[in-house]
């Protein structure tokens, strides 16, 4: 936090959880500690980069006010995750009816008799946070499925042995049908070979 004796600033280092491709924010909290009327201005050495919401504004007495900085998407990484984009909030003491449509430049233009408090923000890009990693959960949620997977097999092969089962002995029934009957014949024969022969 800087301490002015306008007001207090922060954070003084404005934190980029950096991406490419992202649009990414960060907020700055201005607290007016006076019993004035406080207007301030941000400017930037790269104003094509970022959009700072408001960039100009007065806090009422004993209260404060979000700003908000919004980098835009970037296409590439800087070297080594450097940045050397700064900021400047000004502030001054402004009269009790001024409004946001009532500040210029040149309120901010340091002269004699007028007094410009500055604060210098430097920009930081950090690494976003990372997610937890799949690789653990993704082993245990492969896993999972893989039991069934060997369950099902296992039933599969224990239905497809019943049924060679079954069919050897449906096999072997009808040997045993086919044997009866040939025995059953041979009788037959034998019946009628001996019935002649007594009627001789």
């Amino acid at each position: 936090m800087s301490t002015m004796e306008l007001l207090n600033i922060e954070p003084v280092e404005l934190k980029f959880p950096f991406e490419l491709k992202k649009q990414i924010s960060c907020s700055l909290q201005l607290s007016n500690k006076t019993e004035s009327h406080v207007a301030f201005k941000v400017k930037t050495t790269n104003p094509k980069k970022y959009c700072v919401r408001p960039n100009t504004g007065i806090v009422l007495p004993r209260s404060t006010c979000d700003v908000i900085v919004t980098m835009q998407a970037q296409k590439e990484a800087p070297p080594d995750m450097q940045c050397k984009d700064k900021f400047l909030l000004q502030s001054i003491v402004a009269s009790p009816d001024a409004t946001p449509k009532d500040i210029t430049a040149e309120m901010f233009v340091k002269a004699e008799g007028r007094v410009v408090e500055e604060c210098k923000l430097r920009v930081i890009y950090v690494s976003p946070p990372q997610p937890p990693s799949p690789v653990a959960e993704g082993s245990e949620e492969g896993a999972s499925p893989k039991a069934p997977l060997l369950d099902n097999g296992n039933s599969n092969a224990s239905e497809h042995e019943d049924a060679n089962r079954n069919k050897e002995e449906e096999e072997e029934d009808e040997d045993t049908n086919m044997n009866f009957l040939l025995i059953l014949c041979r009788l037959h024969e034998h019946l009628l070979k001996l019935m002649t022969n007594l009627q001789r």
